[in-house]
């Protein structure tokens, strides 16, 4: 003899969009605009990504010809160096540094806007804060033991160093050394290049950087 067959569950033949229609309506509606705008956000930072071949930087402050760089303090001297010579080849091929996040530095110079620019990349960001900057830079000529003292702490704590000044141009990596430094500061202490930027530049002007872990 056939048994009735059981009846179903309602909500269960739903399943898993029943909760969806028990829902109020403005529940629903704001759940849509949530995920919509988690959504366009994401999608917006995928397109928008930035260039992947170099380390995530920005820019902390900048003050005349004198840029503060930060990055990650996690970036390694392999990256910190692939974004040294990233600058040194927008200065052989356009010399436009705008697309590197930097305003124009001689924007009245009729030769062009950067003709003069020196970089300080710091992994941290502190030392890349304006008055840092404003106060190293105005410290230059200071007798001040306490000033002459932070231009040296401001030194020691650069990753890496890029000066352009008219056609010569000089990349480092590691601690300014003015005075010679400690032998333990001077071991990570090193020129990457130093001449003219009509120089062509060589095959391996940007090493590759390690691969991503990152899934984007």
């Amino acid at each position: 003899m056939n048994q009735p067959a059981p009846r179903r569950n309602a909500s269960s033949s739903t399943w898993p969009f029943g909760w969806w229609s028990r829902l109020d309506t403005v529940v629903k509606l704001g759940l849509s605009v949530f995920v919509g705008s988690f959504l366009l956000i994401w999608g917006g930072m995928y397109l928008s990504r930035p260039d992947r071949s170099i380390p995530p930087y920005s820019i902390g402050s900048q003050e005349g010809t004198a840029v503060a760089v930060h990055v990650p303090p996690w970036t390694s001297d392999p990256e910190i160096e692939t974004l040294i010579r990233r600058f040194r080849k927008v200065a052989h091929e356009t010399r436009n540094f705008g697309a590197m996040k930097i305003q124009p530095t001689t924007p009245n110079d009729p030769e062009g806007r950067y003709q003069t620019i020196t970089l300080y990349i710091f992994p941290h960001d502190a030392w890349a804060e304006p008055q840092m900057l404003h106060r190293y830079l105005a410290a230059a000529d200071s007798a001040e033991p306490a000033e002459r003292d932070f231009r040296k702490s401001f030194e020691n704590a650069v990753r890496g160093y890029y000066s352009l000044q008219g056609d010569q141009e000089e990349g480092r990596i590691g601690p300014l050394l003015k005075d010679g430094g400690s032998a333990a500061t001077a071991a990570y202490s090193r020129e990457l290049f130093k001449g003219s930027v009509t120089d062509p530049l060589p095959a391996s002007a940007e090493p590759s950087r390690a691969p991503s872990l990152s899934p984007l």
